[in-house]
């Protein structure tokens, strides 16, 4: 089940004297949260109309529209902020983290289901995902090699397994 929010980042700080606040994002590329015109803040999920941004020392600086003191930006600290996922376009095989914790995960040969993506690492090179099932816990490069298939919808991956992997 896709989530229709995302999370994006946290109010952490007032900036300024213009009602700017200080976001704390929730992604290793500040410049992605500056692209988007329009955040949701809160439980209830409230759009919010960006005016303008920046990235400052990996954090975001940013003014929304209405917010004009720090004092009403004061009461935004500790706000979580979400993007809605139709405002995001990823590249083909490139996935939300969410998205793939849960999916089943099985061998493209044999059908044997290892279990779900219980977490996905973030090494640098490439992911790792965190299997879990039949008593084990499987770690799976995210590489072409590897990963056949990916359907969200389907809640459903493929992988075959490099020689050696599963020992």
């Amino acid at each position: 089940m896709k989530k229709e929010y995302l999370e994006a980042g946290k109010i952490v700080n007032t900036h300024g004297i213009r009602g700017e606040v200080k976001i704390m994002p929730y992604t290793d590329v500040p410049e992605l949260l500056c692209e988007f015109e329009r955040l949701f803040i809160g439980k209830d999920k409230t759009e919010i109309i960006i005016e303008r941004s920046r990235v400052a020392k990996n954090m975001v600086i940013a003014k929304l529209e209405g917010i004009d003191t720090p004092e009403q930006a004061e009461k935004l600290r500790n706000k979580l902020l979400y993007m809605h996922r139709d405002d995001l376009e990823l590249d083909d095989n490139t996935y939300f983290i969410q998205d793939l914790i849960g999916i089943e995960v099985k061998d493209a040969d044999t059908g044997f289901v290892y279990g779900k993506i219980t977490d996905v690492m973030q090494t640098g090179a490439n992911d790792v995902y965190v299997i879990e099932g039949n008593g084990r816990e499987y770690l799976v490069p995210a590489i072409a090699d590897v990963v056949i298939s990916t359907d969200i919808d389907a809640n459903s991956m493929t992988i075959r397994a490099l020689e050696g992997l599963f020992e």
